[in-house]
């Protein structure tokens, strides 16, 4: 199963909320996903027109397209309830908060991306993360040879 994370979401944000939406794509983006060929990381959406987009992802070029082929990091359109986004966009403008992409992933053969409103972190608290997985690496060193 295909399944690519944004492994920098959860150290750069706070994870408020997450959502489940469909994303437009074309034939070539959807055989390179296949291929395990695309990358979250710097990508996030932004709703223009009570409609809700996400920039900067890449999705790499299909190695057997032809001049078909798709452009790399297109503004692609992300499918979500309308009340949803309306709740998002609400959110946002109040909060100051923001809607990055997690992971992208198949279920029953289609494309799925999971988003989340989140909130930056700010530089202490991130080295405040870091130094409690520090931590937490070296109590399980200890543990393991003890026992």
């Amino acid at each position: 199963m295909i399944e690519i994370i944004n492994r920098k979401a959860k150290f750069d944000y706070e994870i408020l909320e997450s959502y489940e939406a469909g994303i437009v794509l074309k034939g070539t983006e959807i055989k390179s996903i296949r291929l395990g060929k695309a990358n979250l990381k710097d990508s996030y959406c932004i709703i223009r027109n009570n409609e809700l987009f996400i920039l900067n992802m890449h999705i790499s070029a299909y190695d057997f397209g032809n001049i078909f082929n798709h452009e790399e990091t297109r503004t692609r359109k992300l499918l979500l309830h309308k009340k949803d986004i309306l709740k998002l966009r609400d959110k946002i403008e109040q909060n100051g908060l923001t809607i990055i992409p997690l992971k992208l992933y198949f279920k029953n053969r289609v494309a799925k991306l999971q988003i989340a409103l989140a909130k930056g972190k700010h530089t202490f608290d991130k080295r405040e993360a870091i130094k409690k997985r520090d931590q937490e690496r070296d109590l399980q060193k200890y543990i393991k040879g003890k026992i």
